[in-house]
């Protein structure tokens, strides 16, 4: 078994900053991807981010250019630094960690969650 503990997410105003953190312990062998998702109220869970244990990353569309995934590895940690935050990104944030990116990019395939941290963007 893998645990995913979030922290770092709070009340920000548009266009502030947000670093979010994940720590992995556990089985962490068996994880090879880490991956960021978030959901608002009403609507489905979807991909922010992901990253391999080589760096490889993947982000989606809304989030490029604003948001970084990174990893340290010595560390088993993943952080998502949110930059440029909008209205629209106020949702729960989700860290999620698989044995392989196609896993971890596929909500319904995920292997272990985290319980969510909050994230509001508000003047």
């Amino acid at each position: 078994q893998v645990q995913l503990v979030e922290s770092g997410g709070g009340l920000v105003q548009p266009g502030g900053s947000l670093r979010l953190s994940c720590a992995a312990s556990g089985s962490i062998f068996s994880i090879y991807a880490m991956g960021w998702y978030r959901q608002a109220p009403g609507k489905q869970r979807e991909l922010v981010a992901a990253i391999t244990s080589g760096g490889s990353t993947n982000y989606a569309d809304s989030v490029k250019g604003r948001f970084t995934i990174s990893r340290d590895n010595a560390k088993n940690t993943v952080y998502l630094q949110l930059n440029s935050l909008k209205p629209e990104d106020t949702a729960v944030y989700y860290c999620a960690a698989s044995a392989s990116f196609g896993l971890v990019v596929t909500p319904a395939r995920v292997d272990y969650w985290g319980q969510g941290t909050q994230v509001t963007v508000s003047s």
